[in-house]
């Protein structure tokens, strides 16, 4: 039986048309895969950025919140402070550390909410490691302290839930105290809260990724726990804050206007209803650069008017700007009141 094979043009052919088929299997495939690694370089961004709002949204709507304590101020005459004293406490200007100052010699008010701009390491007397940001632009540093969680005394209940090294808060009406560990009040009408003090600022950390070190800048938070100001990392990849102020400046529980923390005052830090909305604009960047990307000349804009930051960079990091607004429901002429 005589058997035909193929010509030297079908093989040329068939060749050619494998080789198409090849390269659009191969195209689609490098598509494919660029296209992941972008999706999943843009979803870590996001993600960065959403939890590290989320995170410091929850601790600035507690800001105001003082349970059955009704008074507007802390004074020696409505106010005592027996917890335990802080190490290296983060404090800066006139009664803004952990506790109220008492002593007839301040004559401020204790302030609950707090921020400021800084180029610097050491800020607050207790940061000692935070970032210098890139091109010495400026950063900000926010500074909290609320109550958190649930009450931890019920006199009807007969319970009592304190426990030793935890910082509470004590409301009963018109006297307020704090104190450090289990406590029992005599006043059946006393609300028993766990207090913090958070301070949440910038600092490039150090990480090992391939046998390669990479500096990384980190959202961290310093607290308040067993009698000193402890650190931890909050979130990676943020680069740069932001926060301006929504004042009321004329007692009608209106935002009057927004002014970044440079340009706010003793006083207006320090009125306990005139701080009524913080926006807070966050740059996030990616933790390791693309070398697929080339971005030049890159602008973000972190806030508005006066009072924005504009920040320019020639790299291959991806950013992006995550921005919201937070009203402190608790603070204004008209507080919720339990």
């Amino acid at each position: 039986m005589k058997q035909k094979g193929f010509t030297l043009v079908e093989v040329m052919i068939s060749l050619f048309i494998g080789g198409l088929i090849l390269g659009g299997v191969m195209f689609t495939f490098t598509s494919m895969k660029t296209t992941t690694k972008d999706t999943m370089s843009i979803g870590e961004l996001q993600e960065s950025g959403r939890l590290a709002i989320n995170i410091m949204q929850r601790d600035i709507e507690q800001v105001g919140f003082w349970g059955t304590y009704y008074d507007d101020s802390f004074t020696a005459a409505n106010t005592t402070v027996t917890a335990t004293g802080v190490a290296d406490d983060c404090s800066e200007g006139d009664n803004n550390g952990s506790f109220p100052s008492l002593t007839s010699s301040t004559s401020s008010n204790f302030r609950t909410i707090y921020a400021k701009t800084t180029t610097r390491k050491d800020n607050l007397n207790c940061i000692k490691d935070g970032i210098i940001p890139a091109n010495d632009k400026e950063t900000d540093i926010l500074q909290l302290k609320f109550l958190q969680g649930d009450p931890q005394y019920d006199a009807v209940a007969g319970t009592n839930t304190t426990s030793d090294k935890i910082n509470y808060f004590i409301a009963e009406q018109e006297q307020a105290r704090f104190v450090t560990g289990k406590y029992i009040p005599t006043n059946i009408n006393a609300t028993i809260w766990p207090y913090s003090h958070h301070v949440y600022y910038i600092k490039e950390e150090e990480y090992l990724v391939n046998n390669q070190k990479i500096k990384v800048p980190a959202l961290r938070r310093k607290r308040l726990v067993n009698g000193k100001m402890t650190s931890e990392t909050i979130m990676e990849g943020v680069e740069n804050m932001r926060f301006l102020f929504g004042l009321d400046t004329n007692s009608d529980s209106r935002v009057d206007t927004y002014k970044s923390p440079s340009t706010i005052t003793a006083a207006e830090w320090e009125n306990r209803k005139g701080i009524l909305t913080v926006q807070v604009f966050l740059l996030i960047r990616a933790l390791q650069p693309d070398s697929g990307i080339k971005l030049k000349n890159q602008k973000y804009t972190l806030g508005e008017g006066a009072g924005k930051r504009e920040l320019n960079f020639n790299d291959n990091y991806r950013r992006t700007v995550f921005t919201t607004t937070i009203r402190l429901s608790n603070v204004g002429g008209n507080l919720w009141k339990i």
